[in-house]
């Protein structure tokens, strides 16, 4: 049976769609034997380049007289569908899902009439690319062709194959992240945020955000089976899914039930109502930052070769459309220019007499972070770019990308020759303000050995000190 299922993927045998044990030579086979298509004869088994015709009126397997087209002999064995074997399958083939049952009885049909065109590949002897073409095989009463994946990268190789030949939405790839990151095995799931190597990763490779990464694993944790089917088969979108996991299972489950239309509106629902929540969550936290952050944030004793900065600028963007401010206020206490410049000596001053700055500047602040840069004791020397990927507001031109000065003060190490980054990384913006790990991992790579502080600080990392008002006491 195993050379019968090698030859139909080759397109030399097509079965007998009311038994699954005779098997037809195609014309290719006819064509390859030298044989004259006889008329009425039926192809049992054959291995490699051979094939073997059965006699007239269903031989059995003594009558058979192979046919050799290379030189070669072959015995026949028939095996019923009951006796085919089911492969395993390897936690990658799982990545996409299989298609809907109307599709593979279809597929059986075709692999039934006209050979499996591909193989089934497989890793360790479990499926990692093909669990449709199997099951197809096996309700055609078909072993599946399979072949040996022997290259050093099973992921990569499966995300080829699966989004070359599979038109698949945003929301789609991302419940495919979702799954390569579970798949790694790097993360805690309740920790998953934008500074997570293994969510950051599976993004780039799926060509989504990471806030559709995340949200595809809060529905693969929090979201009823449905509702991650729904997403997978392309009936809801990522974002819809997400919100309404804030719901109890048995209230997903009724959601489900009703029309796309009245789903999505309950979504937004319930987007809607979180939003003001955590608006007013974020104004008594800022009311509170604003009392106590100063006294909380101290004096900084140590000095540092090496600092990174992200200030909290204040500006408003107006708006000739609406009338209305546009302030960082919505988001985070600021501060002005002014009171920023002075921060340094207020603090202890705590870079060393070599010291280099890594300092944020947004395009409509750039002269006053260059005013904080000289304040600070710094000489501009270049600069870092973060692509956004997605154009923002601006009066002059929409935003799409923010700078990170770079400065000096005195002789500090410059990076060893050939270790410089590009000046441009490009990464899709996350939440107000955020800014992606890769800037902060840059720089302990440049500098994997020195004292590194960040002022600013909302969320202490390994291996820094922080400084800031939303993080208590400077600490490392």
């Amino acid at each position: 049976m195993r050379a019968s299922r090698n030859l139909n993927g080759r397109g030399l045998l097509r079965r007998n769609p009311q038994d699954a044990c005779i098997w037809y030579p195609t014309d290719k086979a006819y064509s390859l034997s030298g044989v004259d298509r006889p008329a009425d004869m039926e192809l049992a088994n054959h291995c490699g380049a051979v094939v073997a015709i059965l006699a007239a009126n269903h031989a059995q397997a003594s009558d058979i007289e192979p046919i050799d087209i290379d030189g070669g002999g072959v015995e026949v064995a028939i095996a019923p569908p009951s006796a085919l074997a089911r492969l395993p399958h390897h936690p990658l083939a799982a990545l996409f899902p299989m298609i809907p049952d109307d599709e593979l009885r279809e597929l059986a049909d075709d692999i039934a009439a006209h050979g499996q065109q591909q193989p089934v590949w497989l890793l360790d002897g479990a499926i990692i690319d093909g669990r449709n073409r199997e099951a197809a095989c096996h309700m055609a009463g078909i072993d599946a062709w399979t072949k040996e994946y022997e290259g050093d990268d099973p992921l990569g190789f499966v995300l080829s194959l699966n989004l070359r030949r599979r038109h698949l939405s945003e929301s789609q790839r991302a419940m495919v992240a979702a799954k390569i990151v579970i798949w790694k095995r790097g993360v805690n799931q309740h920790t998953t945020g934008s500074a997570n190597l293994p969510t950051r990763d599976a993004a780039r490779m799926l060509s989504v955000s990471e806030r559709a990464v995340i949200a595809a694993r809060r529905i693969d944790t929090h979201g009823i089976k449905e509702l991650s089917a729904a997403i997978r088969e392309g009936k809801l979108s990522v974002h819809t899914g997400e919100a309404l996991t804030r719901l109890e299972h048995e209230a997903q489950q009724e959601i489900l039930r009703r029309e796309k239309k009245e789903i999505v509106a309950k979504s937004k629902e319930i987007r809607r109502n979180d939003a003001e929540k955590r608006h007013q969550v974020r104004l008594a936290h800022m009311a509170h930052v604003v009392e106590s952050g100063a006294a909380t944030a101290g004096r900084v004793a140590q000095k540092f070769p090496v600092i990174y900065a992200d200030p909290p600028w204040k500006f408003g963007v107006h708006s000739e459309v609406t009338g209305r401010e546009k302030s960082a206020e919505n988001h985070y206490p600021t501060m002005e220019t002014g009171a920023i410049c002075r921060l340094f000596g207020e603090i202890g001053d705590p870079a060393k007499a070599d010291a280099v700055l890594f300092l944020w500047a947004t395009n409509p602040m750039l002269p006053d972070a260059l005013r904080v840069m000289d304040a600070w004791g710094f000489a501009y020397v270049h600069h870092w770019i973060w692509d956004k990927e997605v154009a923002g507001t601006g009066y002059w031109g929409r935003d799409r990308h923010e700078l990170l000065l770079i400065g000096k003060r005195g002789s500090p190490v410059a990076p060893l020759p050939g270790t410089q980054p590009q000046t441009v990384y490009s990464e899709r913006k996350g939440g107000h303000s955020a800014k992606p790990a890769f800037f902060a991992e840059t720089i302990e790579r440049l500098y994997p050995d020195l004292p590194r502080l960040e002022m600013f600080c909302r969320a202490p990392r390994a291996g820094w000190t922080a400084w800031g008002y939303e993080t208590g006491e400077g600490r490392e």
